[in-house]
């Protein structure tokens, strides 16, 4: 007896299931659900967030829960994090402080606003704060990713 995929999924933290007969997929964490699509005009059905949308959202609240926590824990006044994340690819030669001098690259923007009476040198220790969250320090680090099929 074979056993198709579809069936039974292996043991994971996330699950991520779609057909062959577009871009739309259903996205598993726990007992969370939500959607992945392409737009419309990229041949999707617009049916969710794209996957670089998915990335910015996972860098975004990274940055605001660890901002959050470390001005919970000193206490401070603050009273809001937004975080404001867009998406590029940019020449490799206009990145004067990248490694790579070729090509492409990607590049993330990333605004954040505090809201509160916070002072300055409080809101410069939160920015330097944010980009020490895991999933950026995951990003900025050499990463291995291991694709099998089963």
């Amino acid at each position: 007896m074979t056993r198709r995929s579809s069936e039974t999924a292996p043991s994971a933290d996330v699950i991520v299931r779609g057909s062959v007969d577009g871009f739309a997929q259903t996205i598993e964490a726990g007992s969370h659900r939500w959607h992945a699509d392409e737009p419309e005009s990229l041949g999707g059905t617009n049916t969710g967030a794209t996957p670089y949308d998915l990335l910015l959202a996972a860098l975004g609240s990274c940055k605001a829960m660890t901002v959050g926590m470390y001005a919970r824990r000193k206490k401070w006044p603050l009273e809001q994090i937004t975080v404001s994340l867009r998406h590029s690819k940019i020449h490799a030669v206009d990145c004067a402080e990248c490694e790579t001098k070729a090509g492409r690259i990607d590049r993330i923007e990333c605004q954040i606003q505090l809201t509160g009476s916070i002072t300055a040198e409080q809101r410069s220790r939160l920015l330097e704060i944010a980009d020490m969250c895991p999933v950026h320090r995951t990003l900025k680090a050499e990463i291995e990713i291991k694709t099998q099929l089963l």
